[in-house]
């Protein structure tokens, strides 16, 4: 039998959240695929003990446990030592799953780009609230671009990412990969930790507390309604002043209002009680690749109150609960907010989504598959 030839999957950078389940959905699913039969997967990872390794038997993990201490070394890797690995390895792909397109030679090489900080609009004050992500944002533009046309592919999760990619970088649609994220079932349950009232309603807001997913307008919104005399309803939103800066000037601002109750960071499976739980959810944000609470929470086949930006069109599909609205007038999200309180109604709309032109993987087998071709 020939020796294997070698996968590589780099996410040195991955350590917690969002990305952290991208890198595990990955090697799940090549841990126990037919590829095993002729590859190696090597995981390039922050550190080993993140993961089971009794789950990912036929993963081969090398750590660096130094690619977070600062973003010197992240690219120190990136640019130097990973062409001295990657001359080692020789691997068949080389797939960065962290935006950046690392410097390994002419192997075949993937990157996947789920950062959307390089369509966000800068805004002076972001300079006082969260320094560090202003001057991230205006970076990461360039590190997306370093290479990025070495790319046999380029993988992003949504079609107007794929038409802004090739505007922004000049790049070529044939290597583009639409794959939107694997979202898992979710067991719906009847559970009700709350005290309901048909009278009552509640409103949900799972987020990490960043300027561009525009807390703000929620409690605006609550103010208005509170002026009208508005209060039987509840906003629960996933901060309470201890993870960032912006989130305690948030908390600092509003706390006073009784309608809103600021929980923190919750586990996942705390998250999916809230789903379970709520009437409503709310979904502001400005700035996604995805939008995950949308696409969970359309699981439970309730309300959403979303805005009306081209990333939300994209995950709400045709989900026949979804209101959508402008994320810049506080008025026009208390006036839907307003309407479901009082008579449990929304406008919702259906909105068209364009068949993309771009090449589409709805799976991890069918992702690997194109990448291998």
């Amino acid at each position: 039998m020939p020796p294997k030839k070698n996968i590589v999957i780099s996410a040195i950078n991955f350590f917690e959240g969002g990305p952290l389940s991208l890198l595990n959905d990955c090697l799940t699913y090549l841990n126990s695929s037919n590829f095993n039969d002729k590859y190696q997967i090597i995981a390039l990872v922050n550190k080993k003990i993140l993961f089971d390794h009794s789950i990912y038997s036929n993963i081969k993990f090398i750590e660096f446990p130094k690619s977070r201490k600062t973003y010197l070394i992240r690219l120190y890797y990136e640019y130097f030592y990973f062409k001295v690995l990657a001359k080692k390895l020789n691997p068949t792909l080389w797939l960065s799953l962290h935006d950046i397109t690392p410097n390994i030679g002419n192997i075949t090489q993937a990157v996947y780009c789920h950062n959307p900080s390089i369509f966000n609009k800068l805004n002076l004050s972001d300079l006082f609230i969260q320094p560090k992500q202003f001057y991230f944002r205006l970076f990461y533009k360039y590190l997306y671009s370093i290479n990025l046309k070495k790319n046999k592919n380029v993988i992003v999760q949504q079609n107007w990412i794929g038409k802004e990619f090739t505007k922004i970088f000049s790049l070529d649609s044939k290597k583009i990969i639409i794959a939107p994220p694997q979202v898992s079932f979710i067991k719906v349950n009847n559970s009700n930790n709350f005290k309901k009232d048909i009278n009552f309603k509640i409103f949900f807001y799972p987020t990490f507390p960043r300027p561009f997913k525009n807390i703000k307008i929620i409690c605006e919104s609550v103010i208005l309604l509170n002026n009208k005399g508005i209060t039987n309803f509840k906003v629960i939103i996933t901060l309470d002043g201890t993870e960032n800066t912006y989130s305690k000037k948030i908390l600092k601002k509003y706390k006073h209002l009784n309608n809103i109750e600021f929980i923190g960071i919750q586990p996942r499976s705390e998250i999916y009680e809230f789903y379970a739980n709520a009437d409503c959810l709310i979904f502001p944000s400005k700035l996604e690749t995805w939008g995950l609470p949308l696409s969970e929470f359309k699981q439970y086949n309730k309300p959403i109150l979303v805005s009306n930006l081209p990333y939300a069109i994209e995950t709400i599909g045709n989900y026949d609960k979804a209101c959508f609205f402008n994320p810049d007038i506080d008025s026009e999200l208390a006036h839907h907010m307003f309407n479901f309180i009082l008579n449990d109604k929304l406008d919702y709309t259906l909105r068209e989504r364009k068949n993309t032109k771009f090449k589409f993987a709805n799976s991890w087998e069918t992702l690997f598959v194109v990448l291998l071709n």
